[in-house]
């Protein structure tokens, strides 16, 4: 197994990772910003606020890109393992 192909794979895999959590990290850094503006606004200084809200669009964010983020990390698995196999023989 050469340098290349190693650096190959941690690349492919570090992007399916920033793929896959991109969108629940940026939807909850969004969210939370909006509540944090309307706290600021409003004065209300409750940490339960943040929450609830961070948490209903994580669930939506997942049953939504769901099934895509399932088919990107079971096409890099897929890919993962047809290297194996061709290194072994």
């Amino acid at each position: 197994m050469s340098e290349i192909m190693i650096m190959t794979i941690v690349k492919k895999a570090l992007v399916a990772g920033i793929m896959v959590a991109g969108p629940i990290l940026l939807i909850s850094l969004i969210v939370g910003l909006v509540i944090s503006i309307f706290q600021a606004t409003t004065q209300i200084q409750e940490q339960t606020l943040t929450f609830v809200p961070k948490l209903v669009t994580i669930i939506l964010v997942l049953v939504l890109c769901g099934p895509w983020m399932l088919n990107k990390l079971v096409m890099l698995t897929t890919e993962l393992f047809n290297m194996i196999s061709s290194i072994a023989k």
